[in-house]
């Protein structure tokens, strides 16, 4: 299923999300709530916690009095910790029990308060942050919660920074307008976004762009990028040696089609396709029609004709607003190697880079008006000849680097 991780800091309005999500269809499952019920009356978790705290956290019906609670467990690192240890695995334990009772074609989001101080965005195939100024967020909380000013400062500050959770963001929600801006916004990315990414997780389809385009340089390129391989890392685990952002968005300042290329370099290709099912759990379903990059000369092979030589795995992104091509191939093979050899030499020759910037317009231009297969092949008819070409180009920069 596609799994949604949902946070935002504490006032932002995580739960309005939630709503205009849940009446959409998704299935929710709130941290929050969950933490509620692991500490109702007669449960071991709320019983830990008075042993840790003392009884004076229980309310008159021996129900846990959260604002006491709230009082110690925040005033200070150790409390914080031993609330942390007493809740985590209960909550935990109880969240992995929804998960597994969900459909298997449901949108499932997860909202996490604390999503990013327990590092869990890789485990997500999206993470949607609430973005709200901390000062309207301290208005917000004393306003409508009751809460004290400095209560609602250090409950704040215990939390990760607004540039923590946006480094982990997929999709950031403005919500610090007035109440409703936010709902067709949500509505929006629910059917443009979640709803397809789920089907194509579903029935293994890649997310691919019908016209071939060149955008301007995009400074989030690098940050997407690294989200990705985060995600890419849970999924392969030891199986892969080293995961790079490759290609034209990993050069900055290079205009370039809006698709993050990534390279997972493993021992051999037995272990690429050991991880098939992996990634494609994680949103990367595979492309069974791309296994070999176009051979090029090598020591091992002066004609260039062995196309075992260079041998991939390919695999893209599901998720429609997000397009990555993800190669596989073993390490010190001649792809893998030439890989990162073409972007370190993109990335250190200014010629070369307005030179192959010329070549993509070029190749943009003779797709225009064309869709699908046919856009994709009249732009590579014009790349891929200077792309080959460039092979013994950069080979001869890494020599002259070298030497």
């Amino acid at each position: 299923m596609l799994r949604i991780g949902l946070t935002g800091g504490m006032g932002a309005g995580k739960s309005t999300v939630a709503r205009i999500l849940a009446e959409l269809g998704a299935v929710i499952v709130d941290s929050d709530v969950i933490a509620r019920e692991v500490v109702e009356p007669g449960t071991a978790g709320l019983a830990a916690l008075v042993a840790a705290f003392g009884p004076d956290i229980l309310a008159a019906d021996s129900s846990l009095d959260r604002p006491a609670l709230a009082a110690k467990a925040f005033g200070g690192d150790d409390a914080r910790a031993m609330l942390n240890s007493i809740l985590h695995p209960l909550i935990g334990k109880r969240t992995a029990e929804l998960i597994a009772a969900a459909p298997s074609d449901a949108i499932l989001v997860q909202d996490i308060p604390l999503l990013v101080e327990n590092g869990i965005a890789p485990l997500m195939n999206l993470v949607l942050i609430v973005d709200v100024p901390t000062e309207i967020r301290i208005r917000r909380l004393v306003e409508f919660r009751g809460v004290s000013e400095s209560d609602a400062r250090a409950r704040i500050s215990a939390q990760a920074t607004d540039e923590q959770r946006r480094a982990v963001a997929d999709v950031l929600l403005d919500n610090s307008g007035a109440a409703g801006e936010i709902d067709p916004v949500v509505r929006q990315l629910w059917a443009q976004r979640l709803v397809p990414f789920e089907h194509n997780l579903r029935t293994g389809t890649p997310a691919r762009r019908k016209e071939v385009r060149v955008v301007p340089a995009n400074p989030e390129w690098a940050a997407q990028a690294q989200r990705l391989i985060a995600r890419l890392w849970v999924a392969c685990g030891s199986a892969a040696s080293r995961i790079d952002h490759i290609g034209s968005t990993a050069v900055p300042g290079l205009p370039a089609k809006d698709v993050i290329d990534l390279q997972i370099t493993v021992a051999d290709l037995a272990a690429a396709d050991g991880l098939r099912d992996a990634l494609g759990a994680a949103g990367f379903p595979v492309r069974p029609d791309n296994t070999v990059d176009s051979p090029k000369p090598t020591a091992a092979d002066p004609e260039g004709t062995d196309t075992a030589l260079w041998a991939k795995r390919f695999h893209q992104n599901a998720d429609p607003g997000r397009l990555a091509n993800v190669h596989i191939r073993a390490a010190g093979s001649p792809g893998q190697e030439f890989a990162l050899l073409f972007r370190d030499w993109l990335r250190a020759d200014p010629a070369a880079r307005a030179e192959y910037l010329e070549v993509k317009r070029e190749g943009e231009a003779k797709a225009a008006g064309l869709t699908g297969e046919a856009a994709t092949l009249a732009y590579l008819d014009v790349k891929e000849p200077w792309f080959e070409a460039a092979y013994d180009r950069a080979s001869a920069w890494r020599g002259g680097v070298e030497h």
